[in-house]
């Protein structure tokens, strides 16, 4: 009971924070595996297995952005299937430093996101994005360059 009690203290922690102070009081409680320095976390659900997610420096999490850390087809297949035994699949999500993460993208297991990269909302990852990307869609792929983003953003800044 009383850690059922913790455990919703802790959710209603999470919820009221906004992003920065939400990601640091959730490396003050040591919640994920790392999470580096200047990181803002807009969700408040991820996953199962946080101890799975790396987090680097200056990343940028977005509304509704869902982690998923394992793959529960086996028990269905374990339930069907009496000779056999299937295992649960399950990885680390690993995102580097200067990344930003759009509203509402799926980040599934055995992930890595590189460094300086872009992810556009909606995108569903499952497979690794190497740096200095920018990447969108479902499946997200690669779109475009980092550098070449932030360069036109800074053009249109200078006008």
């Amino acid at each position: 009971m009383w850690n059922r009690i913790q455990r919703y203290i802790q959710l209603v922690c999470i919820f009221i924070r906004g992003g920065y102070s939400r990601a640091e009081y959730l490396k003050k409680k040591h919640y994920f595996k790392n999470i580096g320095e200047h990181v803002y976390l807009q969700p408040w659900n991820y996953g199962t297995e946080p101890n799975l997610i790396s987090i680097g420096d200056n990343v940028h999490v977005a509304s509704g952005v869902t982690f998923i850390n394992h793959d529960i087809t086996c028990m269905m297949f374990n339930y069907m299937d009496k000779e056999h035994h299937y295992k649960i699949r399950q990885g680390e999500i690993n995102i580097g430093n200067n990344v930003f993460i759009g509203a509402g993208s799926r980040i599934l297991y055995d992930v890595t996101i590189g460094d300086n990269v872009i992810i556009g909302a909606g995108s569903l990852v499952n497979k690794s994005i190497p740096s200095g990307t920018v990447a969108a869609g479902v499946p997200c792929r690669v779109i475009g360059s980092f550098d070449e983003y932030m360069n036109r953003l800074r053009a249109e800044e200078e006008k």
